[in-house]
């Protein structure tokens, strides 16, 4: 007998530990059936379950066990990413706790530890994803520096730089001083700063007294300033374009340029341009041929080994010892130096306060510098080609459709893609120099070394290129580099390219379009036929969740509170394609009571000794209640398919809620109560039947997206033996006799019960009250079946009787229309209906009201314009349900007779 009390935690781990020894979760590249593959995104080896994961497990693994129970040969690849920088601070952080230093270690002996970090402690993720019931295919988990991996990533370097699609150059990157890596724009955060736009003199050379006012953010990046732009229209500095200036402190002379990059708007209409320091200024400088001077170093202190000063004297010219005082100086202790001479040079015009965005490291939590360096970079225009046409082509769809033009607007505007990191823990770069800087790009030391000998003609010592290569890069071959590539695999010929990708909006840029280049350039072909794209989770009022807020949602403990069913399927009823997720725990709990609800439904059955019957026919049903819920059933499979195959599963979920909770649990087993608590016979026989037959349908419906809860049910019920429901064929329609005759006689009573049922919660009629329903405009074929159905419409509706009516409604009735017929309740003397006119009346102005307030906020420019997206989205919610609310309560009114 199934317990009393639904709890999940009885049988997860049981359930979860039976499937992977069993090999429920294995692809078999030997079956004849039709692959389908999806290639998890990696999760940081550093990492723990978060929302946004559980968001992405719910999604992939509902598919593929949609697909496994198809019959499809499903490949769900799992593994994690080393996580360059991520993992690299965890270990740093830990031997500092013991007060070493990684640098004291030296490479070798730091990456070993990283090792034994991750042998320790690098799969907490892993057991995570297990919680959480991803069915994954455990067997063939990979990591992206596993030695196969590697190999790849070692080809791909190689073979790009043969093309001339991988080279080395001084270009700006985004520098983390704390780290002291070049990182990528992913890894940058905008944060909004309060600080000051100093407004300052350049003398102008040859014109005592006249100075250019420049507005600035960054006064101690001036000592790398190499021009000023204005803008070519703006009259106010026409005569200055081509003249110099003197550049204060240093005293080097800089020239005015005309660009338009310079906003007249903006500041004081003049730009500094530090050509080392920004990447704005680093594309003018281009433009116009300027020198680049670095005046930072890699720990963000002042440098003054590229400055070039010419210490004369010159207004604003300060003395050498002035300027060789900033030289290491922290970049912020120098700008109060910067300032505190330039105000005793009289050179500062004004000061303003100034909120603006400085970008920061996301983990390191500094501001990011702007850094001269040379690096490597692979030429992304050049790849990024075949990839638009990919999506263009509709090879790649998205979905949502609309996302394309987000990875068309990136792509198209692509730059070279910075690949190296000055980091320890990674790929290292495959590149040796020789003594006088000739570079060898080879697999192994021992090619380079032959490269060398054949290059110099005898033997030298090489140097191994130290830096590692960005995470992105070996993530990018993610889709073939798991299936073997470059061997030719049994799995690479069958996976490649797989079905859907499933991810976030956030690193389209970032993984999935690198994912395209290369797939497409390696192997022929795009990596996968749809991305799905989903939204963001959020909180229960839209706003983004962050420890700061304390809005944060740990899917774990949400899973041991509810179990994980309930999580997942809430998550899944609220994932719209591309839409945000607004999540609470609320939310999660009342989707504890449709597990519930289906637990306790089973139970029900049980108790009454329903039983599975290999041997039911479901063409062979009689009684009209048994072939509606059949047809109800097939409008179910039918509806629950079309979503899955559509990545619609906020509809799937709600198919799957409307016809196990509506249909069938508050419909057929309560009208099937009188039937299976009399006398055997015919009727009892295929109500049990059908009954059982739909509930094992629904335990297939519901699995994908609640695998413990029916999967237990499944083998507890005795439909097949435990862990069996996982390959169990989906569902398929039935064959059922008379199927429109059974929707419209089930339909026409479904619909009468409820009618009524609403009337009499609208005017408050308390349960115990029965009263007789009268039928005014009825037809003779309603008046039959209200006689055939008498039975049930006295329980479920609380009526006495239903009959016809054929004179005027008597005074005081609460009415509905049902079909062509109005059902009446005669309530005088039962509820005062004038009373509960009023009750509606004032409900209904203050909804309106609230509907009202809502409407002018949205019709407000200025709102829209300023607030937060949440902000206006939650009115929008709000709005929608206040209009809601006044249309049901107008549908109340109109229901009372006067």
């Amino acid at each position: 007998m199934l317990d009393k009390t639904l709890n999940p935690a009885a049988f997860e781990a049981r359930l979860y530990e039976g499937w992977e020894s069993a090999g429920a979760f294995a692809a078999d590249p030997t079956s004849n059936a039709r692959p389908y593959a999806i290639m998890i995104p990696p999760p940081n080896v550093t990492g723990s379950l978060h929302i946004g994961h559980a968001l992405d497990i719910t999604i992939q693994d509902t598919l593929i066990r949609f697909r496994r129970m198809q019959g499809r040969d499903v490949l769900w690849q799992p593994g994690t990413d080393h996580a360059g920088i991520a993992t690299q601070m965890v270990v740093e952080r830990l031997l500092a706790a013991q007060g070493i230093d990684r640098r004291d270690m030296g490479r070798e002996a730091f990456v070993d530890r990283v090792w034994e970090w991750k042998a320790e402690s690098g799969g907490t993720i892993t057991r995570q994803l297990r919680r959480m019931g991803a069915s994954l295919d455990w067997s063939r988990e990979r990591f992206t520096m596993d030695e196969g991996l590697s190999d790849a990533v070692r080809e791909v370097f190689v073979t790009l730089h043969r093309q001339g699609l991988l080279y080395r150059a001084q270009r700006l990157v985004n520098w983390d001083p704390k780290f002291q890596t070049a990182i990528s724009d992913l890894e940058v955060e905008s944060k909004e700063v309060k600080g000051s736009l100093w407004h300052l003199r350049y003398p102008v050379e040859g014109e005592p007294g006249r100075f250019l006012i420049v507005a600035t953010t960054r006064p101690e990046t001036m000592l790398g300033d190499t021009a000023v732009a204005v803008n070519p229209s703006d009259e106010r500095f026409r005569d200055l374009i081509g003249k110099n200036l003197v550049l204060p402190i240093v005293g080097r002379r800089i020239p005015v340029v005309a660009d338009e990059y310079s906003d007249p708007e903006k500041g004081s209409g003049a730009v500094k341009i530090t050509p080392a320091h920004d990447f704005n200024d680093f594309e003018v400088g281009r433009r116009h041929k300027l020198p680049a001077p670095s005046v930072l170093d890699a720990e963000g202190r002042v440098t003054l080994e590229e400055i070039e000063g010419e210490a004369r004297a010159y207004p604003g010219v300060s003395e050498p010892d002035v300027l060789s005082s900033l030289h290491g100086l922290d970049r912020f202790d120098a700008r109060k130096a910067v300032l505190a001479e330039l105000e005793r040079l009289e050179l500062i015009e004004k000061i303003e306060p100034h909120t603006h965005a400085v970008p920061h490291g996301d983990r390191s939590g500094v501001p990011i510098e702007p850094r001269l360096t040379w690096q490597w970079y692979v030429d992304a225009a050049t790849l990024a080609k075949p990839a638009i046409a990919a999506v263009e082509q509709g090879r790649t769809q998205f979905v949502p459709k609309q996302w394309e033009n987000t990875f068309f607007a990136w792509m198209r505007d692509i730059q070279p893609w910075c690949v190296s990191r000055q980091l320890w823990w990674g790929h290292q770069i495959p590149a040796w120099y020789g003594p006088d800087g000739q570079i060898f790009v080879e697999r192994t030391e021992g090619e380079a070394e032959a490269a060398a000998r054949a290059h110099y003609g005898k033997d030298l010592p090489l140097t191994r290129d130290p830096d590692v290569l960005d995470t992105w890069f070996s993530s990018g071959l993610w889709p073939f580099s798991t299936l073997g590539w470059p061997q030719k695999t049994p799995e690479l010929s069958r996976y490649y390219p797989g079905d859907v990708l499933v991810t976030g909006f956030d690193i389209i840029f970032f993984w999935v379009a690198r994912m395209m280049m290369l797939g497409i350039h390696f192997m022929g072909d795009v990596p996968f036929k749809v991305v799905h794209i989903h939204g963001l989770v959020r909180d229960e009022r839209g706003q983004k969740m962050s420890k700061s807020k304390g809005n944060v949602m740990d899917p774990l403990e949400l899973a041991d509170a509810y179990g994980a069913d309930a999580l997942r399927f809430t998550i899944a009823s609220l994932a719209g394609p591309g839409r945000d997720i607004k999540l609470g725990r609320q939310k999660v709990e009342s989707t504890r009571a449709f597990t519930t609800k289906l637990w306790n439904a089973a139970r029900f059955c049980e108790m009454n000794g329903i039983a599975p019957d290999p041997t039911f026919d479901p063409s062979a049903v009689r009684t009209p209640l048994a072939r509606w819920l059949l047809d109800a059933g097939n409008a179910a499979i039918a509806e629950a398919t079309a979503a899955l195959e559509s990545y619609r599963l906020d509809d799937y979920a709600g198919a799957l809620y409307r016809f196990t909770w509506g249909s069938f649990c508050d419909w057929f087993l309560e009208l099937a109560k009188p039937v299976l608590s009399g006398p055997d016979g015919a009727e009892k026989s295929e109500t049990k039947g059908v009954a059982q037959h739909v509930l094992g349908l629904i335990l297939r419906l519901g699995h994908p997206v609640m695998p413990y809860v029916t999967e237990e049910l499944w083998a507890r019920f005795g439909y097949g033996p435990e862990g069996s429901l996982i390959r169990t064929p989906w569902p398929e329609p039935a064959v059922v006799p008379d199927a429109e005759a059974a929707r419209a006689e089930l339909g026409w009573l479904t619909g009468f019960i409820a009618e009524v049922r609403a009337v009499r919660a609208e005017v408050n009629v308390p349960p115990s009250v029965t009263v007789p329903i009268l039928l005014q405009g009825a037809s003779p074929e309603t008046m039959a079946r209200a006689a055939r159905w008498i039975e049930p419409i006295r329980r479920m509706a609380r009526a006495t009787e239903v009959t016809a009516l054929d004179g005027p409604a008597p005074a005081g009735v609460a009415q509905a229309v049902v079909g062509e017929a109005t059902a009446m309740l005669p309530l005088a003397g039962v509820v005062d209906l004038a009373a509960e006119r009023t009750r509606l009346a004032k409900e209904h102005a203050k909804a309106e009201a609230e509907a009202r307030k809502h409407a002018q906020k949205l019709a407000n420019p200025d709102f829209i314009a300023r607030a937060k997206e949440e902000a206006v989205e939650e009115t929008r919610e709000r709005l929608s349900t206040a209009e809601a609310e006044a249309s049901r309560l107008a549908a109340a009114i109109a229901r009372i007779a006067a």
